[in-house]
């Protein structure tokens, strides 16, 4: 599994608009499924065009796991990438980091519509509470 960094890299690589979009849909394609019973109305986040589910929970070592998904490829690989920076980490951890910040080099705002990336900020949010909670 490549690392953030590796995939920053990777995709600062490319120079062609249509390579980056298909390296972020690529990432929602390895995103671990989702039971679909867990998609409901309670771990839908709001404000996302597309429909997004997030359902964290906590592992045994106290780190958080997050389980996601999306009925859009594109937006589910951004769910992906964002997991990328967080996921199995200590709720301390993921307090201290600028989620925002490291995405910035990817410019998902430049590249997709507002309304495309409307829910982004309260996935970050969702991640951000939860993370609240367990510190």
């Amino acid at each position: 599994m490549q690392s953030f960094n590796d995939i920053r890299e990777d995709y600062e690589f490319l120079d062609e608009r249509d390579d980056r979009y298909r390296l972020i849909i690529d990432l929602g394609r390895e995103l671990e499924p989702m039971e679909e019973a867990l998609k409901t109305e309670r771990t839908q986040v709001k404000g996302c065009l597309s429909q997004v589910w997030a359902y964290p929970t906590v592992n045994s070592d106290g780190t958080l796991h997050f389980k996601a998904d999306s009925n859009s490829a594109i937006t589910k690989g951004i769910i992906a990438l964002i997991l990328k920076l967080v996921q199995d980490q200590p709720p301390c951890d993921v307090l201290a980091i600028d989620i925002k910040a490291q995405l910035s080099p990817f410019e998902i705002e430049r590249h997709l519509t507002s309304n495309r990336t409307q829910g982004i900020p309260n996935m970050i949010a969702l991640i951000r509470e939860t993370a609240a909670r367990y510190a």
